[in-house]
C-alpha cells in the first residue's frame, strides 16, 4: 500500500492534527507549485521545505492533488483583496468603477497571479481543479461587481437585461489585450498605458448600458 493510500483519509478520527505543520506544509506546496508547476513537485520535496516528514504530508492532506488544490484555494485568497469591491459612496458611478477596474487590473497582472494562472491552466491532472480556481477568484469578483451593478439598474443609472453576463464582459474587457500579452511573456503596461486601457474599457461600457 503507497503512503497516498494510507493516508487517503487525513481528516479520521485519531491524534489531532499539528496546525503548525499543516500550515508549513501549505507554505511549501503554495511556493514550491507556482514555481515550478504540479508535475516539476515531489511530496518528498515538499515535505523536505517544509521541514516534515513525507508521511506528515500525507496525514494532513491525503495525496498530492488535495494539497496541489489546496495550495491553489489558499493562493487565491491571498491574491484576492477582501475589500477589492468595497464601497466607495458618493462616487459617480464610473470613478467606481474605474476605481475597481484599477484595483482589479493590478490583481490579474501581478507576477504571481500570472504564475498562478499559468500553473492552473498547464496542469490537466484534476478536473476538480479548474472549478476550484475559478470559484476561489473569478467568480468572487464577478459576484461583487454583479451587486453593484444591480444598485446601478435600481438607481436607474444603467439599464442591464442581463447582469451577469454584462459583469462577464465587463471583466474580459478590463483584462483585455493587456494581460493576454503579459500571459505571453510581454512585460506589464505602464502605469499610463493601464489607465487608458481602463478608462475606455469603462466608457465603452457605460455607453453600451447607459439608460436612454
Amino acid at each position: 500500500m503507497s503512503p497516498a493510500t494510507a493516508h487517503a483519509k487525513p481528516n479520521a478520527p485519531g491524534r489531532p492534527k499539528d496546525l503548525g505543520k499543516r500550515a508549513a506544509i501549505l507554505e511549501a506546496a503554495k511556493r514550491l507549485f507556482v514555481e515550478q508547476g504540479y508535475d516539476g513537485v515531489s511530496m518528498d520535496e515538499i515535505a523536505a521545505e517544509a521541514g516534515v516528514s513525507k508521511l506528515t504530508v500525507y496525514s494532513h492532506f491525503g495525496d498530492k492533488e488535495a494539497l496541489f488544490m489546496a495550495a491553489i484555494a489558499a493562493k487565491c485568497e491571498e491574491q484576492l483583496p477582501a475589500r477589492l469591491y468595497e464601497e466607495r459612496p458618493g462616487l459617480p458611478l464610473r470613478e467606481q468603477l474605474l476605481a475597481i477596474g484599477r484595483s482589479f487590473f493590478g490583481l490579474i497582472m501581478c507576477e504571481e497571479a500570472i504564475a498562478i494562472h499559468r500553473v492552473v491552466t498547464a496542469q490537466r491532472t484534476s478536473p476538480k481543479l479548474g472549478r476550484l480556481f475559478w470559484d476561489a477568484g473569478p467568480c468572487r469578483t464577478q459576484a461583487a461587481m454583479e451587486q453593484l451593478l444591480r444598485e446601478a439598474i435600481a438607481t436607474g443609472t444603467l439599464d442591464i437585461p442581463d447582469v451577469h453576463a454584462a459583469c462577464a464582459q465587463l471583466h474580459s474587457m478590463l483584462k483585455g489585450e493587456p494581460h493576454i500579452k503579459r500571459l505571453c511573456g510581454f512585460p506589464s503596461p505602464t502605469p499610463d498605458e493601464a489607465e487608458a486601457h481602463l478608462q475606455v474599457t469603462v466608457d465603452m461600457f457605460l455607453r453600451a448600458y447607459a439608460r436612454r
